[in-house]
C-alpha cells in the first residue's frame, strides 16, 4: 500500500508541476514575443511605446504597451505571478517525494560520496538558498549595470555549481538540484524584485507619482535571465530519462554544454523578429547539440580484446543480473516501494536479457547509473563480464 501511495503521490504532483511549469513558461514566452512584436512607428497614442494587433480565437486583439505607465489606472488590472509560484511550490514536493524520501536510490551514489539521507537533502536545500543569496547580491552589486559582464559571470557559477553537485551527488541528483537551484533564483525574480516592482509602480500611479524608473530596470532584467533559463531547466526536468547525459563521467561538462546550446537557441528566438539576419545564432545552437551527441555516442568494442578472451555465455550474465538487477526488474518486484518493473522492463528470463541487451549496456556499464544508488553492490568485475559479453557479436550457444 505504502508503495502504490507514493506512487500517486509522484504522478499527481508531477503532473501539477508540469501543468503549472508550462502555464508560466508559456506566459513568458508569449510577452516575449510580444515585446519583439510590437510595433513602435506610426501613428500611436501619446505615452503609447507600441501597439499590435492580433487574431486568435475568431476574434481581434489590440494590445499597447505604455511607455512608462497610462494616465489612469484601470480598474481591472491581470498579474502573472501565481504560474511561477505554484511551479515552484510543486517542484519542492517533487524533489522531497522523488529524492528526499527516496535519496539512497536516487540522490546518493557512494562512490561519488557516501552521505547519510538527512546530509544528503539538506545539503540540497542549503544549496537552493545560496544559489539565490548569490544570484540575487550579483545582480544588485555594480556588476549588475553590465549585463553581458553579469550574464559571462553567472554562467561561470552554474558551471561551477554543475561541478560541485557532481563530486557530491549521483549524477541524477545533481542536475536535478542545478535545475532547483535555476528555478529557484526565477521564481525568487518574480517574488522578490518583478512583482514588488509593479506593486510599486501601481501604487505610484495611485499617488499620482512619476514611477520609479530603476525598479522597472531591475525587474525587465530578472525576467531576460528568465526567459534565458527557460531551456535548460526543461531539459533538466527531462534528463532523468536520458542516463547518456547524467551518466556520464563528464555529466557536469554535458549539462553546462547543454544549457549553453539552449541558451544561444534561446537568443535566436528572442531575435528572429527584429532587423538582421540571426541564423547564424541557430546554427551556432544546433552545431553545439550535435557536438555534444557526437561527444557522448559510445565507443565501438575492442574486437581484439574480445578475441583473446573466454566468450562470455549467456548463463553467467544471468546470474549476475538475476543478483543484482531482477530484483525490481521482475514481473513482481521484491524490491520494497516498487510495484512493477521500472518502465516496464523484465529481467528475470534469459530471453528478456538478451532483447534488453542494449539497454542493459547503456545503463549498467556504459553510464553505470543501475543499479541505482548501486544498491544491490554490483562489482567492477561483473561490469567487466557485462562489458565483454556485449562487445561479443552475438551469444554463444
Amino acid at each position: 500500500m505504502e508503495a502504490h501511495l507514493y506512487e500517486w503521490a509522484n504522478l499527481l504532483i508531477r503532473w501539477l508541476h508540469i501543468t503549472v511549469g508550462i502555464a508560466w513558461i508559456g506566459a513568458s514566452f508569449y510577452f516575449n514575443w510580444l515585446e519583439n512584436q510590437l510595433e513602435r512607428h506610426g501613428d500611436k497614442p501619446d505615452g503609447v511605446e507600441g501597439t499590435l494587433w492580433a487574431i486568435h480565437g475568431g476574434g481581434f486583439y489590440h494590445l499597447q504597451k505604455f511607455q512608462v505607465a497610462p494616465a489612469r489606472l484601470p480598474e481591472r488590472l491581470h498579474w502573472f505571478k501565481w504560474e511561477a509560484y505554484y511551479t515552484w511550490i510543486s517542484g519542492i514536493l517533487l524533489l522531497a517525494v522523488v529524492y528526499y524520501l527516496n535519496a539512497r536510490t536516487n540522490l546518493i551514489d557512494p562512490s561519488v560520496a557516501d552521505l547519510s539521507p538527512l546530509t544528503a537533502s539538506l545539503i540540497g536545500l542549503a544549496t537552493l538558498a545560496l544559489s539565490w543569496l548569490v544570484y540575487d547580491g550579483l545582480c544588485r552589486s555594480p556588476l549588475g549595470r553590465k549585463p553581458v559582464a553579469l550574464a559571462a559571470v553567472l554562467f561561470a557559477l552554474l558551471v561551477l555549481l554543475a561541478w560541485g553537485l557532481s563530486q557530491v551527488f549521483s549524477g541524477r541528483g545533481a542536475y536535478i538540484h542545478v535545475g532547483a537551484a535555476i528555478g529557484t533564483c526565477m521564481v525568487a525574480n518574480v517574488f522578490f524584485v518583478i512583482i514588488p516592482g509593479q506593486r510599486a509602480m501601481v501604487e505610484a500611479m495611485k499617488a499620482g507619482r512619476e514611477p520609479d524608473g530603476a525598479r522597472g530596470r531591475a525587474g525587465a532584467l530578472r525576467s531576460r535571465h528568465n526567459n534565458y533559463l527557460t531551456l535548460p531547466v526543461l531539459f533538466i526536468m527531462i534528463s532523468n530519462h536520458f542516463p547518456s547525459t547524467y551518466g556520464s563521467g563528464w555529466n557536469w561538462l554535458i549539462l553546462t554544454a547543454l544549457a549553453l546550446a539552449g541558451i544561444v537557441i534561446r537568443h535566436y528566438f528572442n531575435r528572429r523578429h527584429l532587423p538582421g539576419r540571426h541564423w547564424g545564432l541557430m546554427a551556432l545552437g544546433l552545431a553545439g547539440l550535435a557536438s555534444i551527441i557526437l561527444a557522448t555516442a559510445p565507443r565501438a568494442p575492442d574486437r581484439q580484446a574480445s578475441a583473446d578472451t573466454p566468450p562470455v555465455t549467456l548463463e553467467a550474465v544471468n546470474a549476475v543480473v538475476e543478483q543484482r538487477c531482477a530484483a525490481c526488474h521482475a514481473a513482481a518486484p521484491s524490491f520494497a516501494g516498487f510495484t512493477a518493473p521500472p518502465k516496464g522492463v523484465r529481467l528475470d528470463s534469459e530471453a528478456a536479457i538478451r532483447q534488453h541487451r542494449d539497454q542493459i549496456g547503456q545503463v549498467a556499464v556504459r553510464t553505470r547509473i543501475m543499479p541505482p544508488g548501486n544498491l544491490t553492490g554490483m562489482t567492477d568485475d561483473e561490469r567487466a563480464l557485462l562489458e565483454r559479453w556485449l562487445n561479443q557479436p552475438a551469444d554463444p550457444p
